[in-house]
């Protein structure tokens, strides 16, 4: 009988270690990933979704995991995931970040903030909860499960990252991310200097007219309008940069 319980343990032992080594990947994945990885989502709901992904992503990479040893593997695992959650975040960032710049030159940063424990205008909280809500609606879920198998090819198990091959990324994606955050803010941005340089224009021309009183309600208005006409347009190019993001979120 003790000869069938130590067969029983190695056998738990063997399968076991990879799913343990899955789920450490797939929850650091979790935290980042836009969506469900948000802190409004409670955290027993995120550990609930977190083991569906292991239970989706583990029957596929369970002979990725050799080996008997636990702390430096999974030590990789972590690290791997939080570079394929972080690859999907700053993009989130970005959304966050056109908003903050639209709200700007808006002048609507401060009067519409909302408060929490990451303050934005509602141009941003605007931008953000559309651009999720068009991700799931495209099927996040899936794209995410898949790409979590793939990163194995490009992460292998077991292996930690190259910190030089980190930083190069990281540089490369933080440069993207920005980029595309003035990309989305751009039209808002235009709008509001054209606005103001015709401001100063009427201002020299009338120089008793208060442009003020005038200006600053306009430029608001304005801007309201302006976000009507060109979120539906706005949005979508951020999805097609979440799509390419997932088909390859190291990507130089």
């Amino acid at each position: 009988m003790m000869q069938d319980l130590a067969q029983l343990m190695v056998l738990l032992d063997a399968a076991l270690r990879p799913l343990v080594m899955t789920f450490l990947r797939v929850g650091a994945v979790m935290a980042l990933l836009p969506a469900f990885g948000e802190q409004s989502v409670p955290a027993r709901l995120r550990l609930v979704i977190a083991l569906a992904f292991t239970a989706v992503v583990a029957p596929a990479v369970m002979d990725r995991h050799t080996g008997d040893a636990v702390l430096l593997p999974a030590l990789a695992e972590v690290l791997s995931g939080l570079l394929i959650g972080l690859s999907l975040r700053l993009l989130v960032l970005a959304l966050q970040t056109a908003g903050a710049i639209a709200a700007q030159s808006a002048s609507l940063s401060q009067l519409f903030a909302t408060a929490g424990a990451e303050p934005q205008p509602a141009f941003g909280t605007l931008f953000t909860l559309g651009g999720l809500a068009l991700a799931v609606q495209a099927g996040l879920h899936v794209r995410a499960a898949e790409l979590m198998i793939l990163s194995y090819d490009l992460l292998p198990a077991g292996r930690i990252p190259a910190a030089s091959d980190v930083a190069t990324w990281g540089t490369a994606q933080g440069a993207r991310a920005l980029s595309l955050a003035l990309s989305l803010s751009a039209p808002f941005v235009i709008a509001a200097v054209l606005w103001n340089v015709a401001l100063g224009v009427l201002n020299r021309a009338m120089p008793q007219l208060m442009v003020s009183f005038i200006g600053a309600p306009a430029l608001s208005l304005g801007a309201l309008v302006l976000l009507a006409l060109v979120t539906p347009l706005l949005l979508p190019v951020w999805l097609a940069a979440l799509h390419a993001t997932l088909q390859n979120p190291f990507a130089p």
